[in-house]
């Protein structure tokens, strides 16, 4: 009977061509400012406290200002269990940048040539209750090259809404610190 009904549709033009996904995105409001996030995403070893994959193991750099800057991820596969590619290391070069609202990069390296060219990013947006952060993860101009080979994407959404979870966790408490220090000192 589906069958049937699937000739049908296919027959009257009536068959919706299936969306390919090639972005993810996840929302999350963080009872935090939105400097504070977003200092915390500018700071490479932040890039490394909040990481969920666990593929992240340490960084190398200043706290990016602007588009154009960069630091160096040091990777490790392994966690994924997926691929073995081991240790390597990956340039993050920010692509997007305006402050405590947007921050986008794509990593690069040596050993991917031509480059991967997949995006990573955050919005900010001040609320009520804090910042809803936008996390997302864009590899819809990824180069053919890496298309064909169906490896995409390497990171699920849960990956993304796992890293907001450590995020929030990180940047509450530190804002909460900050309330019960100040209750002493007043």
């Amino acid at each position: 009977m589906a069958a049937e009904r699937a000739q049908q549709q296919e027959e009257e033009g009536q068959v919706e061509e299936a969306k390919v996904v090639e972005r993810f995105e996840v929302v999350r409001v963080i009872a935090a400012p939105a400097a504070r996030i977003f200092g915390l995403l500018c700071d490479p070893d932040g890039h490394v406290a909040i990481d969920s994959s666990g593929m992240l193991q340490a960084a190398d750099g200043e706290a990016v200002r602007a588009a154009g800057d960069s630091f160096v991820v040091h990777m490790d596969r392994e966690a994924l269990n997926d691929r073995p590619m081991g240790r390597y290391d990956v340039t993050v070069e920010i692509t997007r940048f305006e402050q405590d609202t947007l921050i986008e990069w794509t990593p690069t390296s040596p050993g991917f040539q031509p480059s991967v060219n997949h995006h990573f990013g955050y919005r900010l947006r001040p609320t009520a209750d804090g910042t809803e952060v936008t996390s997302y993860y864009d590899w819809s101009r990824i180069h053919e090259r890496y298309r064909a080979a169906g490896v995409f994407p390497i990171l699920q959404e849960s990956a993304l809404r796992a890293t907001l979870g450590i995020l929030a966790r990180t940047v509450e408490r530190d804002v909460r610190s900050v309330r019960n220090v100040d209750q002493y000192l007043t």
